[in-house]
């Protein structure tokens, strides 16, 4: 599992840290080899795969994908919203009276 280590007073400055990992011989060599044909340093090579998996796992994460009938019904539901419960309608009434003091 990968630690962070505390970067010492320079990499703090600079604003960049350590991120330790444990591999298996296999693993390692793979990267190697990958980073080899890609032209980079196995470290740039690391940094940069994670890198973009990491910003695909969150638009993964962020975006909201709707087929065309569920984009519509989405869209009538905020043009058209339905009416209020009646207890809800109250509450707000109510909410609304209130004034708060700060």
């Amino acid at each position: 599992m990968p630690a962070v280590h505390s970067a010492s007073r320079s990499q703090q400055r600079a604003g960049r840290q350590r991120l330790d990992m444990r591999l298996d011989a296999e693993q390692k060599e793979l990267l190697e080899r990958a980073a080899e044909l890609s032209g980079q340093t196995l470290t740039a090579f690391v940094l940069d795969s994670a890198r973009r998996a990491a910003e695909q796992a969150v638009r993964d994460h962020s975006l909201i994908t709707l087929s065309v009938r569920d984009a519509q019904t989405f869209v009538e539901a905020l043009l058209n919203p339905p009416p209020l419960a009646p207890r809800l309608a109250r509450s707000l009434r109510r909410q609304r009276g209130q004034t708060f003091a700060r």
